[in-house]
């Protein structure tokens, strides 16, 4: 995002720019990692499993680039890490960054059932019970836990609601993430695009394939786009489409869905298909939706 990128630092000077850093801890199977992907969709710079040795020279290097979001997945694989990493984030702060911690958490019967469903062992079990693995990284994060500037209850949230607590938290002004549409035209005779999430039947029009002078053309010429969007009802289908699109936008939004494949389809994919999804990517544009036009199929005849 143009507005989170920053000039290079001037390689003479000291002074770094600071930046936004989350450190995202907190107890194994409670969602870390997950939480690390919400923070990467967010526009963060998301590194796993960091040593927390480590966190300070990552920072730095990124604030000498282009980097002004960074976030660090950090937990006991990092082994004898509380410590470190409290002191970590100290020097962090006192070098003018924007630290913030969130720790992330669950109940341990929940904690119990998730790795008992992935046949997994805690990394602190040891030779002993799950639950003397879980309770003793409780005891190890006390420290930290209570350093937290975000407290993350994952044991009754799924993962679409992961998603909301934290975008509440790391958005400007509490927006939503954008949903960037792209629109495939596609020729029903080659088959159903695999990555649509919706499908759009075209063929309802006339087939410009009939018009002699239409025939050679594709719907990106001017003659075909006129002749597809004149027909009857194909303005109302439009239209009335667009109203769907306006209702399912937002909750594919609500539900961290980021990315959206309208597939519109025709007989050859040349002609009608390509003129509605040109218009389609058109009008998302216009309300304000990132989205762009691709025509799988065109050429192929």
């Amino acid at each position: 995002m143009p507005g989170d990128v920053a000039p290079s630092a001037d390689p003479a000077s000291t002074e770094l720019a600071p930046l936004d850093v989350v450190v995202v801890t907190g107890l194994s199977g409670a969602g870390k990692n997950t939480a690390g992907r919400v923070l990467e969709d967010l526009g963060f710079f998301v590194v796993d499993n960091l040593p927390p040795a480590l966190l300070q020279p990552m920072v730095e290097l990124g604030a000498r680039g282009d980097l002004r979001r960074f976030a660090a997945v950090v937990d006991v694989r990092s082994r004898a890490f509380s410590s470190d990493l409290q002191e970590s984030i100290r020097q962090l702060a006192e070098a003018g960054h924007r630290p913030r911690i969130v720790y992330v958490h669950a109940r341990n019967e929940v904690l119990i059932r998730r790795y008992e469903s992935n046949r997994r062992e805690h990394p602190l079990q040891g030779s002993g019970r799950l639950v003397d693995g879980i309770d003793a990284e409780r005891e190890l994060l006390t420290g930290i836990a209570g350093e937290a500037d975000l407290w993350v209850d994952t044991s009754d949230l799924n993962v679409h609601q992961l998603r909301a607590t934290l975008e509440s938290a790391f958005i400007a002004h509490g927006a939503a993430p954008e949903v960037t549409a792209t629109v495939l035209s596609f020729g029903f005779k080659y088959g159903l695009p695999l990555d649509a999430d919706l499908v759009v039947d075209a063929r309802f029009l006339p087939n410009p394939h009939w018009i002699p002078e239409l025939r050679p053309m594709t719907g990106r010429d001017a003659e075909v786009r006129d002749y597809v969007l004149g027909q009857e009802h194909a303005g109302e289908f439009l239209d009335e489409y667009m109203k769907v699109l306006a209702l399912l936008l937002p909750g594919y939004r609500r539900e961290g869905k980021r990315y959206l494949t309208l597939a519109v389809g025709c007989t050859g994919g040349k002609h009608r298909s390509v003129a509605i999804a040109e218009e389609f990517a058109r009008r998302l544009s216009a309300v304000g939706v990132t989205a762009s036009a691709r025509h799988r199929d065109l050429g192929r005849e």
